[in-house]
Order: C-alpha cells, then structure tokens, then sequence
C-alpha cells in the first residue's frame, strides 16, 4: 500500500521519484549518449500502451536546429540504459547506426502501425507485444 508524504511547497505531490521509478515529465528532455559516451540526442517523448500500460518506444529527438527540424527515431525503451555518471540514458549504439534507423518527421498513429515491426527488428528486440 503506497503512503502519502505531507506536500512541501514547491515539490509536486503526484509524482515521487524513487531509486527504480521516474515520472515521465523527467524522463522527456533527458539526453541519450551513444556507445562511446557521445551525446545523440534526447528524449522527446514516451509511447506507452493505452490498455496494458507498458513503454512501447521512447522517442529520441535529434538533426535539427535548436529542436527545429528535428527528426524522431522511435527507440525500444529495452535499449535505454539509465547512466547515472551522465544524467542520461545510454544506448549500445552509435549515431550512425541511429541515423539508419527508421525514423519519422510528423508524429502521426498511422506510423507507428506501419512501422511498429521494423523498428524492433532494426534494433533486434522483441516487440512490446509479444
């Protein structure tokens, strides 16, 4: 049974951070470093699974400009390692091979339909559904 903490001022009273939890407002934003340390990107924003609630793909932001322009590389969320030494997440890839993933501009449901597959298979990983 979860416990409720007094509110203190200032702190948000719907989301506590934990040593294995994070809300997700923290998570989007976070930078993501390739295998040799390199910084890629960061994290636009998190797909979950409307009825079982698990991650389907963290959404990694980067090409652009200051943000604009940018290109969205849907990631596994199997494949982000939280790297404490970093503040960020690590993945065992280069920006390379990112930049070779699929990959989509408009952020639209019907991509992610057409391409759910080819995403897992590109980063060798099962689906989230199965």
């Amino acid at each position: 049974m979860l416990q409720e903490n007094p509110t203190v001022a200032g702190q948000d009273p719907y989301a506590k951070d934990t040593l294995s939890l994070i809300a997700s407002d923290k998570v989007e934003g976070t930078a993501v470093y390739g295998r040799e340390g390199e910084r890629i990107g960061s994290v636009k924003r998190i797909v979950l699974e409307k009825r079982g609630g698990r991650v389907a793909y963290a959404v990694l932001s980067f090409g652009g400009i200051w943000g604009i322009g940018d290109d969205y590389y849907p990631l596994p969320w199997e494949k982000l390692t939280y790297d404490e030494s970093l503040d960020g997440y690590r993945i065992d890839m280069t920006k390379d091979q990112i930049e070779a993933a699929p990959r989509y501009r408009d952020d639209s449901e019907e991509w992610y339909r057409n391409n759910g597959r080819s995403v897992y298979d590109y980063y060798g990983v099962p689906p989230y559904w199965m």
